[in-house]
């Protein structure tokens, strides 16, 4: 009995690596004409530094006979194989994602809060924190907040308590909403999904507590923020996003980190919505985000 054909698929993603040579785009937008694609947005950039090309396409289908696997199967038989592409479909699933936070609230609830307006572009499955102050914040945007803590000497334990309080959510990807905790090695392996954290960018300088005290001590002229994957180097994952603004002696200590904060709001919702949309493309240790 032949397949009946799968409806309209719309948003589909394609993102491609491999190296640079001519006629990429050509046949990677033959392929897609000739199953009656509709090229909406695309994106390329030819790294010349490794000769390593990168691209990202977003289009629409009418009709998809064969299915999603028939579909990804014949890309890589006509198209990626030849060309020695890494790949990857994104059919337009919504993202599912759960949040780490400790005791500031300023990027948490500006995430919350975009999720409810339908700006984050991702479900928020759960809260998680070491701490119980915003217990009450969180539930009250209907999500579920879940209570680890982290005592001294006990942080394998509590780190496998917190994977087992991430596991209902499923989620795709975490996000670190001034998570106060460093994730140990076999805690990222074991998650197995991108983890995106946010921190202010006086870093390396001003490692530690109450950098922005010890920022103003030195006089410094510009504070900002950075958004960055999470690996095992920390503070050291490649960067998404980041912003700063000019500061002076005429801003205080608490205008500086009201500053940093709005900062920090604004690069955290922009690296996650760019992450959502499949808009960065990790090499090495290094971005392309295709905004």
């Amino acid at each position: 009995m032949r397949e009946p054909e799968r409806h309209a698929e719309t948003g589909v993603r394609l993102l491609i690596v491999c190296p640079d040579r001519g006629g990429i785009v050509a046949a990677v937008s033959a392929f897609l004409f000739d199953r009656g694609a509709n090229i909406v947005e695309s994106a390329q950039h030819a790294d010349p530094d490794d000769g390593t090309f990168f691209m990202r396409m977003e289009f629409d289908l009418d009709r998809l006979p064969g299915g999603r696997d028939g579909f990804e199967r014949a890309f890589a038989g006509e198209v990626a194989e030849r060309l020695g592409m890494r790949w990857r479909f994104d059919w337009g699933e919504r993202k599912r994602v759960a949040v780490l936070v400790s005791r500031h609230d300023h990027c948490l609830l500006d995430l919350l809060w975009r999720w409810r307006r339908g700006e984050l572009g991702a479900d928020v499955v759960g809260v998680v924190s070491n701490h119980s102050d915003l217990r009450g914040d969180v539930e009250g945007f209907g999500v579920p907040y879940t209570h680890v803590p982290v005592p001294s000497g006990a942080k394998a334990a509590a780190e496998a308590e917190l994977l087992e309080a991430l596991e209902p959510g499923r989620p795709d990807f975490l996000i670190l909403a001034r998570y106060m905790q460093i994730l140990s090695p076999g805690f990222l392996a074991r998650v197995g999904v991108p983890i995106i954290n946010i921190h202010h960018s006086f870093l390396p300088a001003f490692v530690g507590a109450d950098p922005y005290r010890r920022a103003l001590d030195r006089g410094v002229k510009i504070i900002g923020a950075t958004a960055h994957y999470v690996t095992e180097d920390l503070d050291a994952g490649p960067i998404i996003e980041q912003d700063v603004a000019r500061v002076s002696h005429r801003h205080g200590l608490r205008e500086l980190e009201r500053i940093g904060r709005d900062i920090e709001r604004v690069v955290l919702a922009r690296a996650v919505r760019w992450h959502v949309e499949d808009r960065v493309i990790v090499h090495g240790n290094k971005t392309f985000v295709f905004e």
